[in-house]
């Protein structure tokens, strides 16, 4: 007897109150909580399903394949500067739209019974770069290591679009860190943040913004106009989930032991708004502050010289040790992020 009940009595409790934690009927009460949680362990243990995606092409690849479609028929040398503006809304808000429905129809296929939500938990799984992204970025570092600067600067290239033949060691390890960082956001908070607030759709129209930026979103003569609307509406998706990866990072620096959370604070403060992008300077100037590193700085994106100013005030000769602590940080960075759905059940269930 335990509170002058039976043993049983609180075992059935028990089981009761997991269940309802575990495996709830509706809301956040119920299914979303249980899709986070089954798709951020997908993810970390399937990565970007290479098995998979090396047979059939990843949904990225089906949005990237289509905006290649329009961006061909559609942005033409010979027409007018607002001309190629309507041009590029008309085939962003095309894709957005398609990738969408594509959202919709896999929420409609998660409204037919319990074991349907399946389809949403792989849809988030594939779409968030959580372990795909450590690897990328753990590939730079292994090559320094092993091959050097020669084998650096080819893994590189798979992950940045910087000249790799212009980068020495130091060189190709911050640029490996800054996509660490940046992609910490695009790849990891925002697009969780997305399928919270919108579901299956949100989550398809986010990644469909994000590839749309990264495809037309140049400033550079051939997409300076036709990707600009791509280019502004990235900003405004990403506004919220770089200032929350910002934090995140803060406060991951601070529990890390090779890290510090009072510089990555105070560069994230100071810093971010140097950058020339009004999301990435967020998660950069954490990571440098963090790793007590100076990142940005110019660089050359094929015949192109950027002179951007140095975010940090630390060290501008990064190694391949210094990538490894920038995993440590993104690692310590996405188990906050898995954090908060956790969190937010446990307050749900108790109050």
């Amino acid at each position: 007897m335990i509170d002058g009940l039976p043993v049983t009595a609180h075992i059935a409790a028990m089981d009761a109150f997991l269940t309802d934690f575990l495996i709830p009927t509706s809301g956040f009460s119920g299914p979303l909580f249980t899709i986070l949680v089954l798709a951020l362990v997908l993810d970390a243990i399937c990565g970007d399903f290479p098995w998979l995606f090396r047979r059939v092409p990843h949904p990225v690849v089906w949005v990237g394949n289509l905006i290649g479609w329009f961006e061909k028929r559609l942005n033409r040398s010979d027409r007018g500067n607002m001309d190629l503006i309507v041009r590029g809304t008309i085939t962003s808000l095309a894709v957005i739209g398609a990738a969408g429905l594509f959202g919709a129809v896999i929420a409609q296929i998660s409204t037919i019974g319990d074991v349907f939500y399946a389809a949403e938990v792989f849809l988030l799984a594939v779409l968030i770069a959580q372990k795909g992204l450590h690897q990328h970025v753990k590939a730079v570092s292994v090559a320094l290591k092993k091959d050097g600067l020669s084998g650096g600067r080819v893994a590189v290239s798979m992950i940045v679009g910087r000249d790799p033949d212009t980068l020495d060691e130091a060189g190709v390890s911050r640029a490996a860190i800054e996509s660490c960082a940046e992609n910490f956001s695009d790849g990891v908070v925002a697009p969780l943040f997305w399928y919270v607030l919108g579901g299956p759709i949100g989550l398809c129209a986010y990644k469909a913004i994000n590839t749309l930026d990264s495809m037309i979103g140049h400033r550079n003569a051939r997409y300076l106009y036709f990707g600009r609307f791509a280019a502004r509406l990235d900003d405004v998706v990403n506004f919220i989930p770089a200032r929350v990866a910002g934090v995140v990072i803060c406060l991951a620096a601070a529990l890390g032991s090779k890290t510090s959370g009072r510089a990555a604070w105070h560069t994230l403060m100071r810093d971010a708004k140097k950058h020339k992008s009004p999301n990435a300077g967020w998660q950069e100037a954490a990571f440098a502050g963090a790793l007590g590193l100076s990142l940005a700085g110019p660089r050359q994106y094929g015949d192109e010289v950027v002179d951007d100013p140095y975010i940090g005030s630390g060290r501008r000769d990064a190694s391949a040790a210094d990538i490894d602590r920038a995993l440590s940080l993104y690692t310590i960075s996405c188990l906050i992020n898995a954090a908060w759905p956790v969190a937010l059940k446990a307050l749900w269930v108790v109050l």
